[in-house]
Order: C-alpha cells, then sequence, then structure tokens
C-alpha cells in the first residue's frame, strides 16, 4: 500500500488528504487481526539462562524500540501517521513537496526505523519458535521494504539520495555503504 502505483489506484477512492492516514489504519488492523489470530509455537530455540546477560539483551530489546519511536519523532512523527496531511487539508494549507533531509540518526544510517524493529525482534533472551518465525518474517518484510522503499527514494530524489546511499550505510552504523 505504501507504493505509487497502489497510491495512484487507491486515491481513485479515498481522498488523497487521507490516504496515509487510512494506510495506516489498515495496516494496523492488519497487525492487530495477526496478533489476534497467532497461535502459540512455545518450543524453545534458545534460552539465555545467565540473569545479567538475559537482563543485558531485554536492554538491548529496550534501546530498539527506543530507536524505533526515536526514529519517527526525527523524521516527523504526525506526517509518518498521515495526521499532518489530514490537519493540514483541514486547515486549508497546501502540503509542501517533500524534501530530501537526513537529521540525526540518518547521517549515522539509511534507515535506523528499521533497524530499531530488526534489533527489538531479535534480541530476546528467550527465543520460541513462534518468536523466531515472527522475527525471521518481519526481518524479510523489512528488506522487501528497504528495497522499494530506495527504488522510489531515488525516483523521487535522483542523484541526491544515490550520494547519501554512497555514503551512509543501509542500516550498520559506520559501516561504509556498498
Amino acid at each position: 500500500m505504501a507504493r505509487r502505483g497502489f497510491k495512484a489506484w487507491w486515491t481513485q477512492y479515498v481522498p488523497k488528504p487521507i490516504e496515509r492516514s487510512t494506510y495506516v489504519l489498515l495496516a494496523s488492523l492488519t497487525l492487530a487481526l495477526l496478533f489476534w489470530q497467532w497461535r502459540a509455537m512455545p518450543a524453545i530455540f534458545w534460552q539465555i539462562d545467565d540473569p545479567d546477560v538475559a537482563a543485558t539483551i531485554v536492554a538491548i530489546s529496550f534501546g530498539g524500540w527506543v530507536l524505533v519511536f526515536t526514529s519517527t519523532f526525527i523524521i516527523d512523527h504526525f506526517e509518518l501517521f498521515g495526521l499532518h496531511q489530514v490537519t493540514s487539508h483541514l486547515a486549508g494549507h497546501e502540503l509542501s513537496p517533500p524534501r530530501f533531509r537526513t537529521p540525526l540518526l540518518y547521517k549515522l544510517v539509511r534507515h535506523p526505523l528499521y533497524l530499531g524493529f530488526i534489533i527489538a525482534f531479535w534480541a530476546a533472551p528467550t527465543m520460541s519458535v513462534g518468536h523466531l518465525l515472527f522475527a525471521i518474517v518481519t526481518t524479510l518484510y523489512i528488506f522487501l521494504g528497504i528495497f522499494l522503499e530506495e527504488r522510489d527514494l531515488v525516483a523521487a530524489f535522483g542523484e541526491e539520495y544515490i550520494r547519501y546511499r554512497q555514503r551512509v550505510s543501509m542500516l550498520i552504523p559506520w559501516r561504509k555503504s556498498n
């Protein structure tokens, strides 16, 4: 639903100012359905028994969630969820075209939000088979999303984004980009 082709089709039925917030609502409902219908697979894939190591891993997972929420506010939390678009429309303000920016964490990695999710999903002192399946599938989904998002960013911002991609690593801070 985040791709340009789908948006072009979707905005035939949903007004453009609420397109993003409708997407967020439907994605959230889909995730709620997944959580509701999820069946436990409690077999343990790994377990850290040392309480200090387990606490450290929980702290790392918490750090991943902090990275997720921090990233959403850095790039404009309200625009990400479609609220900025709706309130601007209701106030009669025209939205300015998107401009390419690399605030704070985006100078270290191109996708700090996705990095935070990956850390949060994988840093677990006890990894059940169900949690492992969830972590694998969501990580694959994130990498597919990165591929599609970067293709759209190159189309939208051209050379500027290509230079950024050459300069800043996708997910691992301080690593040279390929």
